[in-house]
């Protein structure tokens, strides 16, 4: 269990921020950029649920905050050669699943696409939206980080279920469809 004491500890004054195994990296390395990106999208998913409330949602969002500590974790812990670490937290394919799950799930009760929605609709469904699109930066910062270094696969496919998660979460908070608002290509010209 993590325990802190101290919040400063000056080490990463000069630029650089330490890895679970202990090296360090500068702070705008792709694998650090990755992890920020993930810490962003847990804080607008914790925005999200203050707007949804009480509900079945809030609950599944606050299970996903906890996984992406995991998967923070994860992106910071280098992968190595062979067999992994025993003692690295790693997303596991079960994680993967349970996100494939609950999509399944909403996605069932949910009015057919016949137009791309803008992200809006209710209070609760636009903070969804946004934790969307910060969800699917994280997942385009990890995979640019995945294109230098090895990083678990599980990671990012975590990321890419995430994102799908929330575009069917708001859709669903938007009277299953019903309250999406359509893009009208052009409307404005």
């Amino acid at each position: 269990m993590v325990k802190l004491n101290k919040i400063y500890t000056r080490t990463g004054d000069a630029g650089t921020t330490g890895l679970v195994d202990g090296s360090r990296l500068p702070k705008h390395a792709p694998r650090m950029q990755a992890v920020g990106d993930v810490d962003e999208a847990n804080s607008a998913i914790g925005l999200a649920i203050l707007a949804i409330g009480v509900a079945q949602e809030a609950r599944w969002l606050t299970v996903i905050q906890n996984d992406l500590f995991d998967l923070g974790a994860d992106l910071a812990t280098p992968v190595p050669e062979g067999a992994d670490e025993p003692w690295a937290l790693r997303i596991v394919e079960s994680q993967v699943k349970r996100l494939e799950a609950e999509i399944d799930l909403m996605n069932a009760e949910l009015k057919p696409l016949d137009s791309f929605i803008l992200p809006g609709g209710s209070p609760a469904a636009a903070a969804v939206h946004l934790a969307r699109a910060v969800t699917r930066r994280a997942e385009r910062s990890a995979t640019a980080a995945a294109a230098e270094v090895a990083l678990n696969p599980q990671a990012l496919a975590y990321l890419n279920r995430l994102s799908d998660l929330l575009f069917v979460m708001a859709r669903r908070l938007n009277g299953n469809g019903v309250n999406d608002i359509k893009w009208v290509p052009g409307a404005s010209r």
